[in-house]
């Protein structure tokens, strides 16, 4: 992705501001909203690649707007906080958002987890071309690991760039256990935080998109004190 287009969501004017010079020096297009409402206008009039959005703003709060959007789209998300309470965090990755990150945050660590949501995300023209790659098979679903998409009997199933990675972690190695700290690693690579505990999260909505019973799931299973593996038998396919 050569100049990837970035909207900033802070009622933080001075906040926004310093993001979006710190993403322009590395090569980012930035749009600002200081609102919901004005971050709709904004992906109604250009081409969004990624959203970094507030948490906590006057009226529609980002938590509910990450909600309503996730319905409809499945844009990234990176989600901000003053508060940085795991219990923030778990709720925004329910609520279908990529990733969180605490403020204050180092600007290092910011530009590394929005270019790993980047990396995960597919383009428009790689699920244009879904047939002519290599994918797995799995039950009645295909994973394709190029364009980065899930179908399941040839519809399309919505996943986060967090969810799918996660996934795709746990597909490429099955049936190997898999800890927490080593998904982390596989589907955030640099941007890994050993404190994170989003993966159970992740886990937890896969389940609820691709097992027909959650209290007793048969492709994800849990391995106590040791992780996750998954059981299914996955065949590569090549076309």
């Amino acid at each position: 992705m050569d100049t990837p287009h970035i909207l900033v969501v802070d009622d933080e004017q001075k906040t926004v501001e310093l993001v979006a010079e710190l993403l322009e020096r590395h090569h980012m297009r930035v749009y600002s909203a200081n609102s919901v409402s004005e971050a709709e206008a904004s992906l109604n009039e250009h081409q969004i690649d990624l959203i970094v959005l507030d948490v906590m703003m006057p009226g529609e709060d980002g938590v509910s707007f990450c909600r309503r959007l996730r319905q409809e789209s499945t844009i990234p998300i990176l989600m901000l906080s003053a508060m940085g309470d795991d219990i923030d965090r778990i709720i925004g990755l329910e609520m279908g958002a990529d990733d969180y990150l605490a403020k204050p945050f180092n600007p290092r660590e910011l530009i590394a987890r929005i270019r790993t949501i980047l990396r995960r995300a597919p383009s428009v023209e790689q699920i244009e071309q879904f047939d002519k790659q290599v994918f797995y098979a799995f039950n009645q679903f295909t994973l394709n690991p190029d364009t980065r998409t899930l179908q399941e009997d040839g519809s399309i199933v919505e996943l986060t760039s967090g969810e799918f990675a996660v996934l795709l972690a746990l597909v490429e190695r099955a049936p190997r256990i898999l800890s927490r700290d080593q998904l982390l690693e596989y589907s955030r690579g640099a941007a890994a935080n050993p404190f994170d505990r989003s993966i159970d999260t992740h886990i937890s909505r896969l389940r609820s998109k691709l097992e027909k019973n959650t209290r007793r799931p048969e492709l994800i299973k849990t391995v106590r004190n040791l992780g996750y593996a998954f059981a299914a038998t996955v065949e590569k396919v090549s076309e």
